[in-house]
């Protein structure tokens, strides 16, 4: 299976092919809006906003399994990201990225890249990130604390990948 054949649900109700993103460099997050780490939204807009045009797409992935930090339905989930931090990347209904129940995105991005320390692949938290080429590889899994602007660096690495025009 490849990431092209998975599909998730928007926050607006309709499915969306991840073959769409075919050719683009994305960057996955489970996101939470009652979490220490949710200010990362107003990094993760700064990012897609300066490299979208280059082919850089964002995907978040609200989730509730960490400290009940994402208690909310779908219509207050895209209000809170697009009234506090302006959010206009592609934006997911909640889900679960661990368990019985995870999503098969989330099963597969685990598969390629796994996690390490005492809670092995499982995620561990919010606003854990998954950086995908624009083969729909996974180039890199990235902690809670690691910030969007720590990524930038390997963003642009893979957005001037194939020819691509310089970023920065």
């Amino acid at each position: 299976m490849k990431f092209y054949d998975l599909s998730a649900i928007s926050l607006q109700g309709k499915e969306i092919s991840m073959s769409k993103y075919e050719g683009k460099v994305v960057l996955i997050v489970n996101t939470a809006s009652k979490c220490g780490f949710t200010p990362q939204m107003a990094g993760l807009q700064t990012l897609y906003e300066k490299y979208k045009d280059q082919g850089l797409v964002i995907l978040g992935f609200p989730c509730n399994q960490f400290g009940q930090q994402e208690p909310g339905d779908a219509h207050s989930i895209e209000e809170g990201c697009v009234l506090n931090y302006g959010v206009k990347f592609q934006m997911f209904a909640k889900i679960d990225v661990n368990g019985k129940n995870e999503h098969p995105i989330y099963r597969w991005l685990k598969s390629q890249k796994k996690g390490k320390g005492l809670l092995g692949n499982a995620i561990k938290w919010n606003f854990t990130k998954f950086l995908l080429d624009r083969q729909g590889n996974v180039t890199g899994r990235y902690g809670s604390m690691t910030t969007p602007e720590q990524l930038e660096e390997d963003i642009v690495l893979l957005l001037n990948r194939n020819g691509q025009k310089k970023c920065l």
